[in-house]
């Protein structure tokens, strides 16, 4: 069974994630940990860049 959506109670970015400065090293560019909390998972996001944008309803 799933969901149409997913509460989100947050997001917290990481600056001292070691699995970030891994990456960083290993592919020679800035990456960054993102943790989200939701109702339902709690996911953790490791991206070097990334684009915000707001999907109108509907």
């Amino acid at each position: 069974m799933g969901a149409k959506y997913h509460e989100m109670y947050g997001a917290e970015l990481r600056p001292g994630s070691e699995a970030a400065r891994r990456w960083s090293k290993a592919v020679g560019i800035d990456f960054h940990e993102v943790h989200i909390e939701t109702d339902a998972h709690d996911p953790t996001l490791l991206f070097s860049d990334l684009e915000v944008s707001e999907v109108p309803v509907g």
